[in-house]
């Protein structure tokens, strides 16, 4: 099984690793969990909008449907989608925006995939999952003009590895290894199999010398729910988004090792994705989401402007968390739990440092790491793929458009914290093959 993957449920459980071993990707979205704060699926109506008389939008640029829903999950980096709603940002460009909460990754994406959505805050992950139909996605393509976000997702583990484990891997595999041999293999989760979480947490863990396939038991949980699975047991560790690792510190239950951007720095993390039907048929609408979210990352990138962010996406509609816990780590106060604090400046980022052009190189990356972990059982064609899922036409005419000069295309290499090199115009392939840990099929 390339994924020993779980839903948790709210029965008390025996983690075994046979108790994961018929659990789909499909199970997350009928996950339900004891949870402080809710995930149930909501819409969002703006009660912060901006009051600015907007200009005519020219003919030429007037979107094909003026009426779009999007999709979010309660993570602190829907806030682009979540202030281009509130601050009027969708209807300065002739969009009227319903912003609606889902339960699970896995709903969002059939959401998308049935028209119930037409755009959505997704893992970078699932668009390239969805259209090459892996791991039992029902197969849709989708594509990505715009990345929401960079950094601002960590690994946290419960409270008792404190002293024992911090930003090394290597620590912790003595007690993985110990806790196999004794029948009970340490639980991990994860938000989506092939999403952003789960290849951070499993470049962690192998990057110690664990295979996250038959060494520990990974499983898939909604990221609103691993705090409380967490306090009661469920789980060692968990990679998601924020505000849930600050969350899990706050009710003393466990604290960070590392953050994803001390595995990556500025590393891709959401993204806007529609449906490629969508897209083709209405580029006007895409062009005009993807002029308000450009508005909405500028505003948001302001640091000023960050205490007013954290109270909007804190609200029941959205996240459904205290503000002051999604607030510490927007600006870069780092606070982990075990000792250790850091003013970082890799801090979640929306606008900066070309943050939003849809890179093919990340979607070669994503293939590379599918196919080491044996998602992907046969060599893809990496360049086609990447040039299909990631947009950079849509996004360059959009921010001409609007007089925008971005940072374009890049091909430059990217180094993550085990000193691998990623090289997005080298042999793909043998990038792929070349890690020791790896579950690689064909």
């Amino acid at each position: 099984m390339p994924e020993r993957a779980a839903t948790l449920a709210n029965s008390p459980i025996k983690l075994s690793r046979r108790h994961f071993l018929g659990a789909t990707v499909a199970g997350a979205a009928s996950a339900t969990i004891l949870s402080g704060c809710s995930d149930a699926p909501a819409t969002g109506t703006p009660t912060a909008a901006s009051s600015e008389k907007f200009a005519a939008i020219p003919a030429s640029e007037a979107p094909e449907v003026s009426d779009l829903r999007f999709g979010m999950i309660a993570l602190t980096d829907c806030s682009p989608i979540v202030i281009a709603h509130e601050k009027g940002f969708f209807r300065k460009y002739g969009i009227n925006a319903t912003v609606s909460k889902g339960a699970s990754w896995a709903a969002i994406r059939d959401s998308l995939s049935n028209g119930d959505l037409q755009a959505t805050h997704m893992l970078l992950g699932m668009p390239i999952a969805s259209t090459l139909g892996l791991m039992k996605s029902p197969k849709k393509a989708m594509v990505v003009p715009w990345l929401l976000n960079r950094n601002g997702q960590a690994i946290s583990l419960k409270a008792s590895f404190k002293g024992k484990v911090a930003a090394d891997p290597k620590a912790l595999k003595p007690m993985a290894d110990e806790a196999k041999a004794a029948g009970t293999p340490l639980t991990f989760a994860m938000t989506f199999p092939p999403g952003t979480h789960a290849m951070w947490l499993r470049y962690f863990l192998a990057a110690g010398g664990i295979n996250p396939d038959s060494d520990v038991t990974l499983a898939t949980v909604p990221p609103a729910q691993m705090v409380a699975n967490m306090q009661v047991g469920r789980m060692d560790g968990f990679c998601v988004g924020e505000p849930w690792n600050a969350r899990v510190i706050a009710e003393g239950i466990g604290f960070t090792a590392i953050t994803t951007q001390e595995i990556w720095p500025d590393h891709p993390e959401k993204v806007c994705a529609f449906t490629d039907e969508f897209a083709d048929k209405n580029p006007k609408t895409v062009k005009a989401v993807l002029k308000a979210l450009h508005d909405a990352s500028v505003w948001l990138d302001d640091l000023g402007n960050r205490p007013e962010q954290a109270a909007i996406v804190s609200r029941p509609t959205y996240i459904n968390c205290k503000k002051e816990t999604i607030l510490g780590r927007l600006v870069g106060d780092y606070d982990y739990g075990d000792g250790r604090t850091k003013k970082d400046d890799h801090y979640m980022s929306f606008s900066s440092r070309n943050c939003n052009y849809p890179q093919p190189k990340y979607v070669m990356w994503w293939l590379t790491q599918l196919r080491r972990w044996g998602m992907l059982t046969e060599k893809p064609d990496y360049q086609a793929v990447a040039k299909q899922v990631m947009r950079t036409d849509l996004y360059e005419e959009a921010m001409k458009e609007i007089g925008y000069k971005h940072g374009g295309l890049s091909n430059g290499s990217e180094k993550l914290f085990d000193g691998v090199t990623f090289d997005p115009t080298g042999d793909l392939e043998k990038y792929a093959a070349s890690f020791p840990i790896h579950s690689m099929k064909g």
